[in-house]
């Protein structure tokens, strides 16, 4: 296992939540707090997901930490992979069906990345 590899996958992961967190609270976030035509259930669901994701993008980095100070734990590591090329997908699909290019979502490089250094940490 490639310790190193996966502290840049802390790295990207950090910055991921900081994107999400911060950029992301401002574009995305707080216009969905604002817009009254959604019903209120779908309004507050959205922002409930929202927050699944901020604390996703945040204990990602801390699981990959762990993995880095204890590599006898790779399973942690396919896990959060498999996770990560799931929503990097999932991304791509969702802009795809709004016929929005993917790359305009963080979600889906971010997320790549993130599971490209994972896998590449288990298989380099």
């Amino acid at each position: 296992m490639q310790v190193i590899l996966l502290w840049a996958a802390v790295l990207v992961s950090g910055l991921t939540f900081v994107i999400h967190t911060f950029i992301g609270g401002i574009k995305v976030a707080t216009p969905l707090l604002e817009d009254t035509s959604l019903p209120i259930a779908s309004k507050w669901l959205n922002y409930y997901c929202w927050h699944i994701t901020t604390l996703y993008t945040f204990f990602m980095g801390w699981a990959y930490a762990f993995v880095a100070l204890n590599p006898d734990k790779p399973e942690l590591v396919v896990f959060l992979s498999v996770l990560n090329v799931s929503f990097s997908l999932l991304s791509v699909l969702v802009a795809m069906k709004a016929n929005i290019s993917p790359l305009r979502f963080p979600s889906t490089t971010l997320f790549a990345l993130v599971s490209i250094l994972g896998i590449a940490s288990l298989v380099v």
